[in-house]
This record gives structure tokens, C-alpha cells and sequence, in this order.
């Protein structure tokens, strides 16, 4: 059984910074081979469709959704079997419970959701005005 599991989340100001994490456990990203998988961020707002956020490759290469790019950074922590997800100046518009995702193979890169196979069960960050 695969399992991801987000943290990090709640409710802060316009302005304000979080920190997201992802952990990842079970035999499939055990820490010899979750190096091995792209790790993602996706969102989804109330009453909206899932969207991409961010990734981050085996090589470390990344990508971003042109909403966050500048105030977001994706990063990973292998030994850890950890993805975070660093947000800045955090707008009312980034208010969405956020899924961290990895996709069936290694060695894949993919920004497109359809891809991910894996999903954590989300975190909610709420951004006030």
C-alpha cells in the first residue's frame, strides 16, 4: 500500500508564508527508491477543477503554474521521503485544498495529473484577506 500523506496546511493572511510537506512511506517509495519518482503539487479549489501547481523531476528539474511562479518553490528530501512545498506572499486565490501526487512509474517526468497515479488525501490552506 502506497501512502502519501500532506501537512503543513492552515489558515493564514494575504502576505503570509506556508510550508507544505509530503510523506511518502510504503514499499514503492521506500528511501532507496523514491529518488526514483517525479513528486508533484496539485490544488483544488471549491466548486473548481483539480489544477496543476508544481513538480519536481528525479534531477531536480521543476515546474510551475504561471499563478505561482515566483512566490512558490518545490523541493525534495529523498532521505526523508519527503516533498515540500514553500509558498510565499500567499494570495485569497490560493485558498484550495493541496494534494501532493507521484505517477504509477519512475523515472517519469509529468506536469499532467492524469499521469499521477498517487495521491495523499490533501491539506487545506485557507488565505484571508
Amino acid at each position: 500500500q502506497v501512502q502519501l500523506v500532506e501537512s503543513g496546511g492552515g489558515l493564514v493572511q494575504a502576505g503570509d508564508s506556508l510550508k507544505l510537506s509530503c510523506a511518502a512511506s510504503g514499499r514503492t517509495f521506500s528511501s532507496y527508491r523514491i529518488s526514483r519518482y517525479t513528486m508533484g503539487w496539485f490544488r483544488q479549489a471549491p466548486g473548481k477543477e483539480r489544477e496543476f501547481v508544481a513538480a519536481i523531476s528525479v534531477s531536480g528539474t521543476t515546474d510551475y503554474a504561471d499563478s505561482v511562479k515566483g512566490r512558490v518553490t518545490i523541493s525534495r528530501d529523498n532521505a526523508k521521503n519527503t516533498a515540500y512545498l514553500q509558498m510565499n506572499s500567499l494570495k485569497p486565490e490560493d485558498t484550495a485544498v493541496y494534494y501532493c501526487a507521484v505517477p504509477a512509474s519512475p523515472m517519469l517526468w509529468t506536469t499532467t495529473q492524469t499521469r499521477y497515479e498517487y495521491w495523499g488525501q490533501g491539506t487545506q490552506v485557507t488565505v484571508s484577506s
